[in-house]
């Protein structure tokens, strides 16, 4: 009985990275570092206020924390209706920054899902319940105006 020769696979990866339009196409480096111009961090920004918007979550604030703390630019704090929202809402700004190209840092307290914490290295976004809210008032800790912060400086 003779041997069959096996056919090339076209598909291969490596035929396509022969062709001169791959080639160019394998050759660009993937968006998904963690350092990003000045107008992606406002596109971060739209992109987890979208998310937030389209979970329908409740009382949206974003806080400019530059010159209060190093960790973050900013802060986002949301509410949700009851734990299983609040869980949704923290999943849903983790699946669209992903798909935006920015890895979130960490996530913490989908457990419990009272208080859910994701951070997203320029921004963090706090997900809570109404009462969780009251309680800590993160607000009142981080929410300073421009005259708080010349009389602080």
């Amino acid at each position: 009985m003779p041997v069959k020769k096996k056919t090339p696979n076209l598909k291969s990866p490596l035929r396509k990275l022969k062709s001169g339009a791959s080639r160019a196409a394998a050759a660009k480096p993937k968006s998904g570092g963690t350092k990003k111009p000045a107008a992606a961090k406002l596109s971060l920004k739209s992109v987890i206020l979208d998310a937030l918007a389209d979970m329908k979550a409740l009382e949206v604030k974003v806080l400019d924390v530059r010159g209060l703390t190093d960790i973050a630019d900013f802060m986002v704090i949301a509410s949700g209706t009851s734990d299983r929202h609040v869980r949704s809402v923290a999943q849903r700004v983790v699946e669209k920054t992903k798909e935006a190209g920015f890895r979130p840092h960490g996530v913490e307290g989908q457990q419990d899902s009272d208080w859910v914490l994701i951070d997203l290295h320029e921004m963090i976004v706090h997900v809570m319940l109404p009462r969780v809210r009251e309680f800590y008032g993160l607000e009142k800790l981080w929410d300073l105006t421009a005259t708080k912060r010349a009389a602080r400086a």
